[in-house]
């Protein structure tokens, strides 16, 4: 059963409603904030649609199986889509299926950015579907462990394919239109993976940022994170990344004497639990590495609280004392200015506390979907960054079995067992040789997450683009005027691929 598109429900559904007492990965919450401030600036849905657009979006959902591969069961769930044909000249024409990832999807994501800004050029129908189990499309029942069997990239591929047949019909599309699948991040994974699995489906892909590589200890996050911080293009150097050393030294330094010394570092950096616990000071630790990660992840990014130029600026000559500047100061004013950013009264809590807000099985109101994610990395790609290398410039803690240990602690899996399932997925997808033909994988070499992409072409017909000092998933966000002319080079490359790659749609047809 398809239900029909339904009028655009304006920006309301844009708003994720961040509880102040719910904790949160710092990486995904910036992530969320910055796809919403991309969505709703003047840049993106907002003050900029014409009269004309009032129509535009639209939102649908369809009808989905909860388990496509038992025939017996016919439970189901209403998955979201949003639609823009704006642009969409014939029915033969190509459809660009922008897929969802691990969070919600707003109507942005059919308007603004790529595969939006590609479809005036191509003719295209652009569609966005929504990721089972987040967002707005999550079956009843909560999200308790006999649910959460039902959330898996195998799932949202099942998903994938139901919904290119159903809304083929719901559209009157040709059997001849070629369909083009995108996605960023864990959703770049997802295209490649259409692709790979359902080629007479998918036409092709573009797989932006796509971690197609599991692993359990990401250590190699870290890696990029230190090089990047010395990238003197980006606003890095030297001496920043030694002053991010010495900014956590001294974190751990006051972590140890305790005391006064102790409260007073937990006040200055907004810990809402106690630090009188090993398992809680890891905690900060980990949300300041994610701090300064985000800074690199998602550097020169619409919504981004702060660049890597920002924040060595910070550690460099800024922080709360101009007179005797320090890199403490400067990592506690950056501190400051997220946890401003995201409207967050505290940026770590207890472990205690972490804990039972990833066990609540009631979904939130907010779209951030922790718990969801938490079992994808338990049950699928690990993806546990970690900072046990010597030369990481971060603190030594948390470790891999603390990242583990959640696992345990949240939904009754072993580490073995986590392990095993990250083998198991490399095993099934390929790993970084994924073997799919028609595949575009664009990464930024600013961005931890291209190690575990494709960056060279694996032959002529699995294509890699790599984007000098671009960050996570940039060439998805919309266009500036002040972009960098490697930015512009490569979303370029990528009109040139799907303008290629059509041409053979068209040409095979005759």
């Amino acid at each position: 059963m398809t239900i029909a598109p339904a009028p655009w429900l304006g920006p309301l559904l844009l708003v994720s409603f961040w509880g102040l007492s719910a904790p949160a990965s710092l990486l995904r919450r910036l992530g969320e904030h910055i796809q919403q401030i991309q969505e709703s600036s003047h840049l993106g849905l907002g003050l900029s649609l014409g009269p004309d657009d009032v129509a535009l979006p639209k939102v649908g959902w369809l009808e989905q199986l909860l388990d496509p591969f038992n025939s017996s069961d016919r439970r189901s769930f209403l998955q979201r889509y949003w639609v823009n044909d704006q642009h969409w000249t014939h029915q033969d024409g190509p459809v660009f299926l922008h897929l969802g990832g691990e969070g919600s999807l707003g109507p942005g994501s059919v308007m603004r950015g790529h595969p939006a800004a590609l479809a005036p050029a191509f003719g295209a129908l652009v569609i966005s579907l929504e990721h089972r189990f987040y967002g707005l499309s999550i079956p009843a029942g909560g999200l308790d462990v006999a649910q959460l069997r039902f959330l898996s990239s195998r799932h949202a591929l099942a998903d994938v394919v139901s919904a290119r047949l159903s809304l083929s019909r719901l559209f009157n599309v040709s059997s001849l239109s070629p369909w083009i699948c995108f996605g960023g991040s864990y959703a770049g994974s997802l295209a490649a993976w259409a692709r790979l699995k359902f080629p007479h489906l998918i036409f092709a892909s573009i797989a932006s940022s796509a971690p197609v590589r599991a692993v359990l200890d990401f250590s190699e996050y870290n890696d990029v994170v230190s090089r990047s911080l010395k990238s003197i293009a980006i606003g890095g150097s030297l001496e920043c990344r030694a002053a991010v050393s010495a900014a956590f030294a001294e974190v751990e330094r006051r972590l140890s004497a305790g005391g006064a010394v102790r409260a007073a570092l937990r006040a200055e950096l907004g810990a809402c639990g106690s630090l009188s616990r090993s398992e809680d000071q890891a905690e900060l630790l980990g949300e300041l590495q994610a701090l300064v990660g985000g800074a690199v992840q998602y550097d020169g990014q619409i919504g981004a609280p702060l660049s890597v130029r920002q924040l060595c600026g910070l550690l460099l000559g800024g922080g709360d004392n101009r007179s005797h500047p320090t890199p403490y100061g400067g990592l506690r004013r950056a501190v400051q200015i997220v946890m401003q950013s995201l409207g967050q009264k505290c940026l770590s809590f207890s472990r205690a506390e972490t804990v039972a807000q990833l066990k609540a099985t009631e979904p939130q109101v907010s779209g951030i979907g922790d718990r969801q994610w938490l079992y994808q990395t338990c049950t699928e790609f690990g993806f546990y960054v970690t900072c046990e290398d010597p030369m990481c410039p971060f603190s030594q803690l948390p470790a891999l079995p603390s990242h583990l240990d959640l696992c345990e602690q949240v939904f009754g899996l072993s580490a073995s067992s986590v392990a095993q399932a990250v083998a198991q997925t490399n095993s099934y997808y390929g790993g970084q040789t994924p073997g799919a033909t028609q595949v575009l994988f664009v990464n930024g070499d600013t961005d931890p997450w291209h190690v575990l992409s494709v960056t060279q072409a694996l032959g002529s017909s699995q294509s890699a683009l790599l984007i000098p000092n671009a960050s996570h998933c940039l060439d998805m966000a919309p266009e500036r005027p002040l972009d960098s002319p490697s930015l512009q080079l490569g979303r370029q490359n990528i009109s040139q691929q799907l303008l290629i790659w059509l041409t053979l749609a068209k040409d095979s047809q005759v």
